[in-house]
């Protein structure tokens, strides 16, 4: 017997059909002996109806206090769920209770709406799992230490159930999701694009943080402080397919790294629209000036993304940054308003039209040239790079948003990525 934790998406518990059929999936886990813990999502569209709501009343949503009762609001999406789940895992003939993430409780810090996990206390799951129940958690949200309701940002309840299998040691934490598994881009874009058998979970943590929607980061980071056995699969195969091929389906995220690895220089594109750039123009070029820009937007909790100071000019530089687009206006305000004025900078400007194309890839360790290949093929198709980030395994480049999808098809052709679907 096993225990395993079982993520379901938004897609997957869509409707009261879809929400049945998930049921019967964990019916037939528990059936073959296995102890389950299923912490599902919202179902599709509603955290965005909800939020919508919000939206129409106060459209400006960005005071602490607004943040506080946003999360009040969008956490209701995933109670919703539990509870329908529970009620057709009864109706299989099962025994099934359902918690809210406050009831476990799962603590957080105080940072609504991208609140962080402290801590979890599994007492209440081991005893309900001990008397043969499935349990079943929300997704997406915690508790503060004030006692107030805080979510964990869009796909957090990737990062819920992965840490739930890392606070109860689970043998397994299974994200089924709207696709078959991780793919060398989004096959949307690219029709070509194939699946990988396994990733590892350094890629995997570079994938999901440069803009690829399979897994949350979070998530991702969640698994490798863990070490929690994490596999991506479809909710959407038949709910009676043989246990031993539904374990063997989708893509399994590795902590080894296979011996054919090191072959595939890059293993996947990833890009990210959700991108905003800003730029603080005739900076004085002096010690502490990128504190005192970037410390005021730490303040307001914005996350920055790449970083670019230009060489200095008479005494004068320019300092660049990305942020997510959902801050682009926020931010902007914030260094106009506040941080201009107090470092002397000569202008304050931004474009929130561009988006971010990565490569990624173990094999970048072990090979030269790979980021020359990326750079002569975007120039190839006379796209022009604005920024460069680069770690061992990645390179990602910011460009205009709407040469993203020919950057993507084209990178993709040239480091051969076009070609058959990995084997299960």
């Amino acid at each position: 017997m096993a225990l395993i934790v079982h993520k379901y998406g938004g897609t997957s518990m869509g409707s009261t059909e879809r929400i049945r059929n998930v049921a019967r999936r964990v019916g037939k886990w528990v059936r073959a002996g296995h102890q389950i813990v299923v912490v599902p999502s919202a179902m599709s569209g509603e955290t965005n109806r909800l939020l919508g709501l919000a939206k129409e009343l106060s459209p400006a949503q960005t005071t602490n206090a607004v943040m506080r009762e946003l999360d009040a609001l969008a956490a209701t999406g995933e109670q919703v769920s539990v509870g329908l789940l529970a009620i057709a895992l009864m109706n299989e003939g099962l025994d099934a209770v359902s918690y809210a993430g406050w009831q476990v409780p799962i603590k957080t810090d105080s940072a609504y709406t991208k609140a962080r996990i402290e801590s979890i206390d599994d007492q209440r799951i081991r005893a309900d799992l001990a008397a043969g129940r499935v349990v079943i958690v929300t997704g997406f949200q915690g508790i503060d230490g004030e006692g107030r309701v805080t979510t964990l940002g869009r796909g957090g309840s990737d990062t819920s159930a992965v840490a739930i299998a890392a606070a109860m040691k689970a043998d397994e934490c299974l994200i089924y999701t709207d696709v078959d598994g991780v793919y060398t881009t989004d096959p949307r874009v690219v029709p070509e694009a194939r699946r990988l058998a396994t990733i590892s979970f350094e890629e995997m943590l570079e994938m999901a943080s440069l803009g690829s929607k399979v897994l949350q980061i979070r998530s991702v980071e969640f698994a490798g402080k863990y070490r929690v056995p994490l596999r991506v699969l479809s909710s959407f195969t038949d709910w009676d397919i043989a246990i031993d091929e539904e374990a063997r389906s989708g893509t399994l995220i590795t902590f080894e790294e296979a011996a054919n690895m090191e072959q595939a220089v890059v293993s996947g594109i990833a890009f990210n629209r959700d991108e905003a750039k800003v730029a603080v123009l005739g900076v004085p070029d002096k010690p502490g000036v990128a504190y005192r820009i970037l410390g005021a937007v730490a303040e307001a909790n914005i996350d920055v993304d790449m970083i670019i100071q230009n060489m200095s000019r008479e005494g004068k530089t320019d300092f660049s940054f990305t942020v997510h687009r959902n801050d682009y206006a926020r931010t902007l305000d914030l260094l106009k308003t506040q941080v201009a004025p107090a470092t002397g900078a000569a202008e304050v400007s931004g474009d929130p039209r561009i988006c971010k194309v990565s490569i990624v890839g173990i094999g970048m360790k072990s090979h030269v040239g790979v980021a020359a290949t990326m750079f002569r093929t975007l120039s190839e198709e006379g796209i022009n790079i604005q920024m460069i980030s680069t770690s061992e395994i990645k390179t990602s480049v910011v460009i205009d948003e709407k040469y993203m999808e020919l950057a993507v098809r084209a990178l993709h052709r040239a480091f051969g990525l076009d070609g058959e679907p990995a084997a299960a």
